[in-house]
C-alpha cells in the first residue's frame, strides 16, 4: 500500500465520516437525557413515566450498540484495505485457471465470508441482549441461526447471480458495459420486487388471509377507494421473532398484497389498523413507489458511470498495492472510495422520504375522513416500539425517514 495524496485524502474523509457518525449519536443521546425527562403533552395518557424511562434507556442502548457495530465494520474495512490482504487475495484467486468471472466471484465470496462471520456476534448480542432486555425478542437461538443460514444462502445466490452478470458485462462489452449493467440491474430489481412476496418472504414467515372478515372487507373497500387492486390481505406470524408491530405493502402487479403483523392485529383496534393501511395506500396513490424507483435508477446510472470512469485508473490500484488494474478489484475499490462521500448526501434521501410520509398521512386522512385514528395509531406504535419521542433536531434531519413522532402527531391533530 502506497502512502500518497489519494490515500491521505481517503483516510481524512473516512475519518471525518466516522467522527461525524459518533458525534451525531452522542448528540442525540445527550439531547434525550436533557429533554426526555417529561412526557410530551400529546403523548400523555399513552406514555407514562416508567414507559418514558424505558424509551430513553432503549434509545441509548440501541444507539450506542449501533455505533459500535458501525465503527467495527469501518475498522475491519480499513484493516482489509491497508494490510495488503486484497493484493494477496487477488494473487491467490488469479492462480486458478478458471477465468475472470469465477475469479471475481471467488474474490467477493471471500470478502463476504469475512464480513458475514464478523457480524454473527453482533447479531446475537443485538437480538438476545438488547432486544431481550426490553421485552421485544421472542426468537429462539435455533430460529436465529436458521434465519441466518437461509438469509445468507439467499443473499449469496442472488448477489452471486447479479455479480456474475455484472462481471460478464464488464469483461465483454468494453466501455459501454455500464449502460447495459444499469438496465440489467434495474430489470433485476423489478423482478425481485415482483417475486419477493411469493418466493422469498414465505421462506421465513407464514402468511395467511386475515380471519376477521369484517376488517378484510373494510380494507379491500378502502383500497378500492384509493384506486388499488390487491391480491390479498395477509396476516404474518411476526410474533415468533419479535413483539415489534408493523404493516406494509409489498409486491408488484399480480403479487401486490397487504401484510399485517399478527402483533399489530393483537394490539390495535380496527379503526387504527384501517388508518395505518390508509397511510400505506396513500404512498401508492401518490405514486411514491414509482418516484422512489425513478430516483434510485437515476442515482444508479450516475454511480455506474462514475465506476466506469474510475475502473481503469492506475493510481487507485497502485495506492492499494496492485501493480495493474484488475476490473473486479476495481469495482470494490471505487465503491470504497466514494462510500464516505455518499454518506453525506443521506439527508437528501431522508428529506424526500419525510415529504412522502407527510403526503401519505394527508392521503390517509382524505381516505378515512378523519385524522384521529391515525394520530392514535402513531402514539400507540411509538409507545409499543419504544420510539424516541424527542430526537435531536439535527439527528432527525440527517437520519429520519419519517417525521419525529411528536411532530407527526401534532400535525395530524392540527388537521383534525
Amino acid at each position: 500500500v502506497q502512502v500518497n495524496l489519494l490515500l491521505i485524502a481517503f483516510l481524512v474523509v473516512f475519518g471525518i465520516r466516522s467522527l461525524f457518525q459518533l458525534t451525531l449519536n452522542r448528540l442525540n443521546i445527550a439531547h434525550l437525557r436533557r429533554e426526555g425527562k417529561h412526557v410530551p403533552q400529546l403523548f400523555q395518557g399513552c406514555v407514562d413515566g416508567e414507559k418514558l424511562s424505558r424509551i430513553s434507556s432503549y434509545t441509548a442502548d440501541s444507539g450506542n450498540f449501533s455505533i459500535v457495530v458501525t465503527l467495527f465494520d469501518q475498522a475491519l474495512l480499513l484493516a482489509i484495505l491497508l494490510s495488503g490482504f486484497l493484493p494477496w487475495l487477488h494473487g491467490t484467486v488469479s492462480r486458478w485457471q478458471s477465468g475472470f468471472v469465477v475469479q471475481g466471484l471467488a474474490f467477493f465470496a471471500a470478502l463476504g465470508i469475512i464480513s458475514q462471520g464478523a457480524q454473527i456476534p453482533f447479531g446475537l448480542y443485538g437480538t438476545f441482549v438488547i432486544e431481550e432486555r426490553y421485552g421485544f425478542n421472542t426468537r429462539t437461538l435455533k430460529l436465529w441461526f436458521s434465519d441466518w443460514i437461509k438469509s445468507t444462502a439467499i443473499s449469496a445466490i442472488l448477489s452471486g447471480f447479479l455479480l456474475s452478470l455484472l462481471l460478464v458485462l464488464v469483461y465483454y462489452l468494453g466501455n459501454t458495459w455500464w449502460i447495459w449493467a444499469w438496465m440489467a440491474i434495474g430489470a433485476f430489481e423489478l423482478i425481485m420486487l415482483w417475486l419477493y412476496p411469493v418466493l422469498i418472504a414465505p421462506r421465513f414467515n407464514k402468511f395467511e388471509p386475515i380471519s376477521d372478515e369484517g376488517l378484510r372487507d373494510r380494507i379491500v373497500s378502502l383500497m378500492e377507494k384509493a384506486g388499488l387492486r390487491v391480491k390479498g390481505v395477509f396476516q404474518m406470524d411476526a410474533g415468533k421473532r419479535s413483539r415489534h408491530t408493523n404493516a406494509y405493502f409489498t409486491g408488484l402487479g399480480r403479487t401486490k398484497r397487504i401484510v399485517l403483523f399478527d402483533t399489530l392485529l393483537a394490539s390495535h383496534p380496527e379503526e387504527e389498523i384501517v388508518s395505518i393501511l390508509a397511510h400505506e395506500a396513500g404512498h401508492w396513490k401518490k405514486k411514491h413507489v414509482l418516484k422512489q424507483l425513478i430516483l434510485m435508477e437515476v442515482f444508479s446510472l450516475v454511480g455506474l458511470y462514475i465506476v466506469a470512469k474510475l475502473l481503469n485508473w492506475p493510481l487507485m490500484y497502485q495506492t492499494f498495492g496492485f501493480a495493474e488494474p484488475v476490473a473486479y478489484v476495481g469495482l470494490l475499490l471505487v465503491g470504497v472510495l466514494i462510500g464516505p462521500l455518499g454518506y453525506f448526501i443521506r439527508p437528501l434521501g431522508s428529506a424526500i422520504s419525510r415529504r412522502f410520509e407527510r403526503q401519505a398521512d394527508d392521503a390517509a386522512v382524505a381516505l378515512t375522513g378523519t385524522a384521529k385514528p391515525m394520530g392514535d395509531a402513531l402514539k400507540r406504535l411509538a409507545a409499543q416500539n419504544l420510539a424516541n419521542l424527542v430526537p435531536h433536531p439535527f439527528y432527525a434531519w440527517f437520519y429520519y425517514s419519517h417525521p419525529a413522532p411528536v411532530e407527526r402527531v401534532a400535525r395530524l391533530e392540527q388537521m383534525a
